[in-house]
């Protein structure tokens, strides 16, 4: 089997280790901040966190997908599709020979 080398593929392997050090960062900061669970818990009952828990994964996700929209728009032309594929008619018929 093939095995990829192209440079997207290797700079994954970057991205998984810079977001799994960005959660690693950030649960530290929450330890020493002393976010604890219960004092999340806590603040989980007001509104306007409840808005924020929903609204910003949301809009991180719109600007996410109107940045995909955009690149491939700027991109070029998109590729032709290919036509469909016919399917061969064969008339046959269970009393009927081969020929």
């Amino acid at each position: 089997m093939h095995k990829s080398t192209s440079a997207k593929r290797k700079s994954f392997k970057l991205y998984a280790i810079a977001s799994s050090a960005t959660l690693a960062l950030g649960a530290a900061g929450a330890l020493v901040a002393g976010v604890t669970p219960a004092s999340a818990a806590s603040l989980a009952h007001q509104v306007d966190p409840q808005i924020a828990a929903f609204m910003v994964p949301l809009t991180i996700l719109l600007f996410a997908i109107l940045y995909e929209a955009g690149r491939i728009a700027l991109r070029g032309n998109l590729p032709v599709e290919a036509p469909a594929h016919r399917t061969a008619r064969r008339y046959w018929s269970p009393g009927r020979g081969e020929g």
